[in-house]
């Protein structure tokens, strides 16, 4: 039986769907550990063609052999408020400057969407986790 691969690092980004690249972020953290750029951008690439444009978080694992596995999360809860509302970006000055309101219900389709990566089981946590990226964002929950 093989020994298991050795880990060699852990590598986290943030990629619009079907829009890998080798330019900067992927190529400079991927080439600093000798893996194949392209290929990886193949692969991202075909395994989020469905996804439309929303940034997706990446997880790559890089082995002691330059092989390396890499697992898709959900996207950043800021996206999904900001797909949500149709906005552009949150507010500069979240305290003052309101850009949305988001209901208890999208809050909670958010929620459900982002619960496999988040680290809690429990919805109602999830939500508060939803509703605090909200207000630093400068969106207001309402009923």
């Amino acid at each position: 039986m093989a020994a298991p691969k050795k880990i060699k690092t852990l590598i986290k980004l943030q990629i619009p769907a079907g829009k890998a690249n080798p330019a900067p972020p992927v190529g400079p953290a991927l080439g600093q550990h000798g893996l194949n750029i392209a290929e990886f951008c193949q692969k991202f690439n075909a395994a989020t063609s469905g996804k439309g444009d929303e940034v997706t978080p990446v997880e790559i694992t890089v082995f002691d052999d330059r092989t390396y596995t890499f697992i898709l999360k959900t996207p950043p809860v800021s996206e999904m408020i900001k797909k949500t509302l149709g906005l552009a970006k949150g507010s500069a000055k979240p305290l003052t400057e309101k850009v949305g309101k988001l209901t208890k219900e999208q809050v909670r389709a958010i929620a459900e969407k982002k619960l496999p990566d988040l680290n809690t089981e429990s919805l109602d946590s999830a939500m508060r986790t939803v509703e605090g990226t909200a207000r630093q964002m400068g969106v207001e929950v309402v009923q």
